[in-house]
C-alpha cells in the first residue's frame, strides 16, 4: 500500500497546500508533484520566481518554504491502481490536527483539486480556518487552461491573509 510523503513545513509556514495522494511518478521519484506534466511547480515558479525554471527538487522545496508555504497530502495511504484519484480505495487520512498543533502559524489551506478537499472534509469536516478549493494542477484535469489555473492559484497564494 503506497504511503504519502512527510509534510514539507517549517516553523514559519502560514499556508498549507494539500494534495490528495502522490501519483506513481511522484512516489517513484520521492518528490511532491514529480510528474513532468503536472503544472504545480510551473505555477509556483511563475507566481513567486518570475517564471525562472527550478534547478532541482531542493530548489523547489526552498522556494516553497521561503514563501511561508508548506505541502502535505490529505491521505497517508490508500490502495490505487494507476495515479487517478478516482481509483483510490481504502483511504487513510494524515493527522492534520497534530500538524496544526505543531505548526500553529498555519492559517490558510489550499486544496489542490476536488479530491484533496473531499478526503479532508470526510475525515475532519469543513476547515475552520480560511481555505480555497483550487483547480487541480494534475495533467488529468484539463477543464481549464494553464493560464486559468494559474490565475486561480495566484489569487489564493498572494491574497492578503
Amino acid at each position: 500500500m503506497p504511503k504519502s510523503f512527510p509534510p514539507l513545513v517549517a516553523p514559519h509556514t502560514r499556508i498549507l497546500i494539500i494534495g490528495s495522494m502522490p501519483g506513481r511518478v511522484s512516489l517513484a521519484a520521492g518528490q511532491y508533484y514529480a510528474h513532468p506534466r503536472n503544472q504545480f511547480w510551473r505555477i509556483i515558479f511563475d507566481v513567486f520566481e518570475a517564471g525562472r525554471p527550478p534547478k532541482d527538487y531542493t530548489d523547489k522545496q526552498a522556494v516553497i518554504l521561503s514563501h511561508g508555504l508548506g505541502l502535505w497530502d490529505t491521505l497517508s495511504s490508500c490502495r490505487r491502481t494507476g495515479s487517478a484519484d478516482s481509483q483510490i480505495t481504502r483511504p487513510t487520512a494524515n493527522c492534520f490536527p497534530a500538524l496544526f498543533q505543531q505548526f500553529p502559524h498555519i492559517h490558510t489551506l489550499l486544496f489542490n483539486g476536488a479530491a484533496a478537499f473531499a478526503y479532508y472534509k470526510r475525515a475532519f469536516g469543513v476547515p475552520s480556518c480560511r481555505f480555497f478549493r483550487l483547480p487541480s494542477t494534475s495533467p488529468a484535469y484539463a477543464s481549464l487552461s494553464y493560464e486559468e489555473k494559474k490565475a486561480c492559484w495566484q489569487i489564493a497564494l498572494t491574497s492578503p491573509h
